[in-house]
């Protein structure tokens, strides 16, 4: 069994899609948990934050757990919203909300100037305290408008 340190159902169906091109796995969610929640995301890095997640996982179910933690880092922004990209918008905010932010942010800003990348690192905590960390970041530009259906 691996718990996905996650209660957003996006992100447990993309993470669920991408597992099953590895073999069958016994996916749990916190969901699978009543009470548990995720810890705030306080850390100064996105390790720290995904990390802190997947121990907050194994300790509810005792088993293999999963965290991660997302940004969009933007350089026209000084790297923001970084960290804060899922509440970019504010509290309470949609994906639609923190997308349209980001467009009024940087409206006016040449093709050259919206360089961004895109950060994931996942966490896996394993009974008896061992830990792996792993990034991937994928490198682009911020579109003018938005485009297809799928945000």
């Amino acid at each position: 069994m691996l718990v996905l340190a996650t209660e957003n159902k996006d992100k447990a169906a993309e993470i669920a899609s991408i597992l099953a091109t590895l073999g069958s796995f016994e996916l749990r969610t916190l969901r699978d948990f009543p009470g548990v929640k995720l810890p705030e995301e306080t850390g100064a890095t996105y390790a720290e934050n995904a990390i802190a997640k997947a121990r907050t996982a194994l300790a509810a179910s005792g088993a293999v757990s999963l965290g991660d933690d997302t940004g969009l880092e933007v350089d026209a922004l000084n790297g923001a919203p970084g960290l804060h990209t899922a509440r970019y918008a504010g509290p309470g905010c949609s994906y639609a909300d923190n997308r349209a932010k980001m467009l009024e942010a940087l409206a006016g800003l040449p093709p050259q100037k919206r360089t961004a990348r895109f950060r994931c690192t996942l966490a896996i905590a394993w009974p008896g305290g061992r830990i792996a960390v792993v990034e991937g970041v994928v490198n682009g530009r911020i579109a003018e408008r938005e485009a297809g259906a799928g945000g």
